[in-house]
């Protein structure tokens, strides 16, 4: 996860990684790390890439929270304990939500990419992984990939792999993260 916060000419960047965690859960930290991290209440603009996130605060989370954090279908919410915590840290501020499209070179959010990136290395580096799996690796890195093209060699080169794996990563890096969680899947089975 990552934020970016500007106020005037003031700027910091935020960011951090876990473990066995999805993209949806990144999502909801970085939004709120990102207001947790302002020292007083304030009007916020927050855009984020991600629909689930901006549609969950936006639109679903009056109906989860007046069920008992219950989805429409009577299943548990996922993400409950973020969606709390989100909206703890919207209960401080005065939030205004807006969407913008991942990877459209938005630099706020390429910024946000490239730090979160970084910080899932970090993560790995930590838990003291010697080798990564290759298909636990794809999702951490999935929607990351995409305007990063040396992001398969340093892949490779962190992972320890050499040969034709590194050159099937580092090609499909150059042609976007699809074609990146193919050659990742075709090296962990083949």
């Amino acid at each position: 996860w990552a934020a970016v916060l500007r106020h005037g000419e003031h700027v910091r960047e935020i960011a951090g990684g876990e473990l066995a965690t999805t993209n949806n859960r990144m999502e909801l930290r970085a939004a709120i790390e990102g207001l947790n991290a302002l020292k007083e209440s304030c009007v916020v603009e927050l855009f984020t890439d991600s629909e689930y996130l901006r549609n969950g605060i936006t639109q679903w989370i009056k109906g989860w929270k007046s069920r008992g954090w219950i989805t429409k279908d009577k299943k548990p919410v996922k993400n409950a304990d973020l969606w709390r915590e989100l909206d703890a840290a919207c209960a401080r501020h005065r939030v205004t939500w807006g969407w913008l499209k991942g990877h459209a070179g938005h630099a706020d959010n390429e910024r946000c990419d490239v730090l979160a990136g970084e910080a899932i290395f970090a993560a790995l580096n930590d838990a003291g992984r010697e080798r990564a799996d290759a298909l636990y690796v794809s999702n951490m890195l999935s929607g990351l990939l995409s305007h990063q093209e040396n992001l398969g060699a340093l892949l490779a080169d962190w992972i320890g792999w050499r040969g034709t794996e590194a050159t099937k990563i580092e090609a499909a890096c150059g042609s976007g993260g699809a074609a990146f969680r193919s050659a990742v899947m075709a090296v962990a089975s083949g």
